[in-house]
């Protein structure tokens, strides 16, 4: 359980985290390397390498590899089928799309994939994947039921479900690249419905709106799509990651002061 000990390390010491996510199908793997180096340089606690079209096989390893070999950050796999897994990763987001209209995406991935985690030693980290309007192409692809942004109540039912079926992760998800995230109001009502980690990606293109995120109780914050169109990747991260970290110290603090 190293990587999972890790996060647990920053959210503890910092109120909250940041993944950045490198999609292996968007570029080629020594620039997949440079957006790692950036993202350490500026200040991301992580490197999850993934997206929601198969890219497995030679170029998943290529991009692993490449990243590894950038920096020391710990590399969670974040795939879209069983081919995109590769042994050359510390760790892979064992997901499940709780809320897809396909079974596949829900047990039947994971039945093929599981072992493969288990002959490369990967450390497997459990996670409900819940895909929020508008879904992007995760909803397209994963053929979500997509979860409404006025209805955190549903987002709440699954999530809980996620915890008592023993998961130890939560992923709200609006989708890469979406025009709004996930709502702030949906955030708080997941976080005051379960105990276990909170990750909120996608549509998150400022500070500002990862700093409502975590006030509002995301434990983890992945910007992708952000990542990879900056002209200035360092300072875009930097400038997200500061933010995360101000924000999760004062929920923190506050959170010790409730009674």
């Amino acid at each position: 359980m190293r990587v999972e000990k890790h996060l647990s390390r920053v959210i503890d010491r910092d109120g909250a985290a940041h993944l950045t996510l490198i999609d292996p199908a968007r570029q080629r793997p020594e620039i997949a390397g440079q957006i790692a180096s950036d993202a350490a340089t500026a200040g991301s606690d992580g490197i999850m390498v993934g997206g929601s079209t198969r890219a497995g096989g030679r170029p998943l390893d290529q991009t692993v590899r490449a990243v590894k070999e950038a920096t020391s950050l710990p590399v969670i796999l974040f795939p879209a089928s069983e081919v995109d897994i590769s042994g050359h990763a510390d760790a892979i987001f064992f997901m499940s799309m709780l809320n897809s209209a396909d079974p596949y995406f829900i047990t039947g991935a994971q039945r093929l994939g599981a072992p493969l985690v288990k002959r490369f030693g990967l450390e497997a980290l459990p996670m409900a994947y819940l895909v929020v309007e508008p879904g992007g192409a995760a909803g397209r692809v994963g053929r979500a039921r997509l979860i409404p942004r006025d209805e955190p109540e549903l987002a709440v039912a699954y999530a809980l479900a996620a915890q008592y079926f023993g998961m130890r992760f939560v992923y709200l998800e609006a989708g890469s690249g979406a025009k709004m995230p996930v709502t702030v109001e949906m955030v708080k009502a997941v976080r005051k419905a379960i105990d276990v980690t909170l990750i909120v990606g996608g549509g998150i293109k400022t500070p500002k709106a990862a700093a409502e995120r975590v006030k509002a109780g995301a434990n983890i914050i992945v910007t992708g799509t952000l990542v990879e169109r900056s002209a200035n990747r360092v300072a875009k991260i930097r400038e997200i990651v500061e933010a995360i970290k101000s924000s999760g110290g004062a929920w923190r603090t506050r959170c010790r002061r409730s009674p």
